[in-house]
C-alpha cells in the first residue's frame, strides 16, 4: 500500500440519511466526529468520541475480548489499567454458560463482572456458524448443538437480541451469518441475503431504550456484494456499522480493498464504524488509516499466554533461553505491570514453571501495549500529523501486515 492518496470507491454516497456530516445521536448513544478526515485524501483516518450509557470512548480504539465476561486472566482493575475503556463480551458463550436468564437475575452483565464501563456484546451469529457439523443454517436462524454438552439449542434474531438485552450491554449487535471471505460467491450471497433480513428482525424484536444496537455488512470480499450490504446496512436506523466477515482467510491486501470499497459508501455518515475481529498492531493501523473506528480481537491476549510478549519494532519470546538471564524490564518505557516491577528474567521462568502469574502478567502488557498504540494514533490524527507518522508508527508495529510477526532479537 502507498503513502498517497488512498483508493477511492466509484460512488461515495450512503443510502442511509445521518443527522449530520459530524454527529449522530441515537437513544442510547451518540457519536461526534471531532476530527474528519483531511480534503486531500491522504487518509480517511477520523477523530470520534462515542457516548455510551456506561461511558465515553474515544475512537479509534480497540476492545479487549472478554468472552465468558472476564478479560482471560486479569481482573476489572488489571483491565482499567491497560487503558481499555470498552471491552467485548460474548452472547454465545454467556448465554450457554452461565446463563443470560442468570446474569439478569444478579443484575446484568456489569454488576455480574463488576465492570462499570461500556460493554459490547457480539450477536453470536460467528460463533454458532462457525460449529460446522453441529448447526444448520435455514431463513429463520440456526440449530446448534453446545460445544460443552451436546444439547440442541436454536437462535433467531429474537432470541439473539433477546440474550443481549438480558445481558445489558452498551451496545448489542444484530444477528447475522458470517461466512469466510474465501467461499464459494453463491455462498456469500446467500448468506448476505439471509444477514440484512435477520438484521431487520434484530431491529424490530430491539426494545432496550439504554441499549444501542449495531448491524453488520457482510458480503465477503466480492466488491458488489461488499457494496450493496453496505448500502443497506446503512440505510438501516442501527446506531453503528460493523464491518463483518474479514479478519478471517482473506490476505491484508484483499481486506484493504473491500474497505477501500465500504468505507467511502459512508463517508458522509457520521456513525460510528467497527471492523470485528482484527488485533494485530499493524493491521489495526492500517485499518485506522482507512476509516474504521473500533475494533475487536482475543489475538493480544492469546499470543501473550503463549509467552509472545509485543514490543517496538518486533516481538519478544519469553520462552526463549536467552531471557533467563535477562535483568532488564519487557519495555522500558512502558507501564503495564509487568514492566514495572519485574524482569525478563522472571516471567521467563514463570511461563517454564507454568505458573499462573505469567498469564496475567503477559496479558497485562499487551494490552497495554495495544491500547497505547491506539492512544499514538490517535493523538496523531488529531495533530493532523498522521499520513506523515504512518512509516514511524508502522516501525512500532513491528511486522509484515497480515505475518504472525516478526520476533524482536532482544
Amino acid at each position: 500500500m502507498t503513502d498517497g492518496p488512498i483508493a477511492q470507491s466509484a460512488s461515495d454516497t450512503p443510502t442511509a440519511e445521518p443527522v449530520s456530516s459530524t454527529s449522530f445521536q441515537g437513544p442510547a448513544s451518540r457519536y461526534d466526529v471531532l476530527a474528519p478526515p483531511p480534503a486531500d485524501g491522504s487518509t480517511r483516518a477520523r477523530i470520534g468520541r462515542l457516548t455510551l450509557t456506561h461511558g465515553v470512548v474515544e475512537t479509534p480504539q480497540f476492545m479487549p475480548v472478554g468472552t465468558n465476561a472476564t478479560v482471560k486472566a486479569l481482573d476489572p482493575d488489571d483491565i482499567a489499567a491497560t487503558g481499555a475503556t470498552i471491552i467485548l463480551s460474548n452472547t454465545y458463550h454467556l448465554y450457554l454458560r452461565p446463563g443470560h436468564e442468570r446474569i439478569a437475575r444478579l443484575g446484568g452483565l456489569h454488576k455480574f463482572m463488576a465492570w462499570d464501563r461500556p460493554i459490547l456484546t457480539d450477536s453470536g451469529g460467528f460463533q454458532v456458524v462457525s460449529l460446522g457439523d453441529l448447526r444448520v443454517v435455514d431463513d429463520d436462524g440456526v440449530t446448534f448443538r453446545s460445544h460443552l454438552d451436546g444439547t440442541l439449542h436454536r437462535f433467531t434474531p429474537e432470541v439473539a437480541i433477546g440474550v443481549q438485552e438480558a445481558l445489558g450491554a452498551d451496545i448489542a449487535v444484530a444477528f447475522d451469518q458470517p461466512v469466510t471471505p474465501s467461499s464459494p460467491r453463491a455462498v456469500v450471497t446467500d448468506a448476505t441475503e439471509r444477514t440484512h433480513r435477520w438484521a431487520e428482525r434484530s431491529l424490530s424484536a430491539h426494545t432496550r431504550s439504554d441499549q444501542a444496537l449495531f448491524g453488520i455488512v457482510q458480503g465477503g470480499i466480492e466488491p458488489d456484494l461488499r457494496a450493496a450490504s453496505t448500502e443497506f446496512i446503512a440505510s438501516l436506523p442501527f446506531d453503528g456499522i460493523c464491518l463483518g466477515g474479514l479478519a478471517g482467510d482473506e490476505t491484508p491486501a484483499q481486506r484493504d480493498a473491500t474497505l477501500d470499497i465500504a468505507v467511502p459508501l459512508l463517508a458522509a455518515d457520521p456513525r460510528p464504524r467497527y471492523l470485528m475481529g482484527l488485533g494485530s498492531p499493524a493491521d489495526l493501523l492500517e485499518a485506522v488509516h482507512r476509516g474504521v473506528d473500533l475494533f475487536d480481537s482475543v489475538l493480544p491476549a492469546r499470543v501473550a499466554r503463549n509467552g509472545q510478549l509485543w514490543v517496538p519494532g518486533g516481538r519478544l519470546n519469553l520462552r526463549n533461553q536467552r531471557f533467563l538471564d535477562d535483568p532488564g524490564p519487557v519495555q522500558e518505557d512502558c507501564p503495564c505491570l509487568l514492566c514495572r516491577r519485574f524482569s525478563r528474567a522472571y516471567i521467563a521462568h514463570l511461563f517454564r514453571a507454568k505458573e499462573l502469574l505469567a498469564y496475567r502478567l503477559a496479558t497485562c502488557h499487551n494490552l497495554t501495549f495495544t491500547l497505547d498504540f491506539m492512544d499514538r494514533i490517535r493523538m496523531s490524527i488529531r495533530s493532523g500529523t498522521f499520513p506523515a507518522d504512518m512509516p514511524e508508527l508502522r516501525l512500532r508495529a513491528g511486522r509484515e501486515i497480515g505475518s504472525e510477526g516478526a520476533e524482536k532479537s532482544a
